[in-house]
């Protein structure tokens, strides 16, 4: 239970960082003339976060819907709009199209390396969905029905927007790289731009309107996962603390009877990472996964035991998928 605990906080700490980090990474895309600024916005976005959080403002359906629906629609135009590009004759290209590499190809064990890299950076997307399964009892009746349609809903989403983004990516020619230093063909002063900018500014056009719709609602909505955390974070260290394993002032409240020490706490630990890391995603997105694989593994293996014990029908099928899903993380 403490290591669960501890995996957990480290991702709230983690998912401030990297969601504050992304962010403002989507918010300098559209306006690369704030990239020396990068890491005054981090600080500054996690301040105002803060403030927010110890005046007692708690989360609404109405403010995470609009950017949640906002950042969907829009993304799934500017997908329909680059496959509609593509098949009358005229394929987006991106900025970075005719950029090259400085590295060698890589194979055997630098290819293995890089597809590990890989799958770790994408199981870190998937931190969000214990969110369902914590919140079944807020569901309306059948609470698991309505919470497994959510999950799917959720997996069509996310796969579908992952796949045509990959997809027109490739085809556009999208040329990313830790930094413009690993590339080649690169014009002074060259900003670097994330996918979402550099693909919103092929299909739509360069500061058009649909290029500011995709990067405001992914910075919006980006900083509001980070506004999750804070109320996870306080809570999960005040339990903590009640059983001292954490200083007991994080089990005192504020004036607004929010665990303002927790609150603090969580801003200092997130602030001082982008403030060591500069604010790049990239370089957190490893730390990330360290939280993420504990979670993972222990909630698979704890399945394992579960169906184990309860040994009903079908039992075996289901421990041998709880089971591969433990090995593999």
């Amino acid at each position: 239970s403490l290591i669960a605990a501890s995996a957990l906080m480290v991702d709230y700490v983690m998912t401030v960082a990297v969601s504050i980090a992304a962010s403002v990474e989507n918010l300098v895309s559209a306006f690369p003339e704030l990239h020396t600024y990068t890491v005054e916005l981090c600080v500054g976005f996690i301040v105002v976060l803060m403030l927010m959080n110890l005046r007692g403002v708690r989360e609404s359906g109405t403010v995470f819907a609009i950017p949640t629906y906002g950042f969907i629609v829009s993304v799934f135009v500017m997908l329909g709009a680059g496959f509609w590009q593509m098949l009358s004759g005229h394929a987006p290209v991106a900025e970075s199209a005719a950029f090259g590499f400085t590295g060698l190809t890589p194979s055997g064990a630098a290819l293995v390396i890089l597809l590990l890299r890989a799958f770790a950076s994408g199981c870190t997307s998937l931190t969000g969905v214990e969110a369902v399964s914590n919140g079944v009892p807020t569901f309306r009746a059948p609470k698991s029905h309505n919470a497994a349609l959510t999950l799917i809903a959720m997996a069509a989403l996310s796969i579908s927007m992952m796949v045509g983004l990959s997809f027109l990516a490739t085809s556009a020619g999208v040329h990313i790289a830790d930094s413009v230093h690993d590339m080649t063909g690169v014009p002074d002063g060259y900003i670097q731009r994330t996918v979402l900018a550099q693909l919103a500014s092929a299909v739509f056009g360069n500061n058009s309107f649909g290029f500011f719709a995709v990067q405001g609602f992914t910075t919006l909505i980006l900083a509001l996962a980070a506004n999750t955390a804070f109320n996870g974070f306080p809570i999960r260290g005040s339990i903590l603390a009640e059983d001292r394993f954490l200083p007991k002032q994080l089990t005192r409240r504020g004036d607004r009877l929010v665990f303002s020490n927790g609150i603090f706490a969580l801003s200092a630990f997130a602030g001082l990472l982008l403030v060591i890391f500069q604010g790049s995603v990239s370089r957190l997105i490893p730390l990330y996964a360290v939280g993420v694989f504990l979670s993972f593994t222990l909630s698979q293996a704890g399945m394992v035991m579960h169906w184990w014990r309860l040994r009903g029908r079908g039992w075996l099928g289901k421990a041998l998928v709880n089971g591969l899903g433990a090995l593999i993380t």
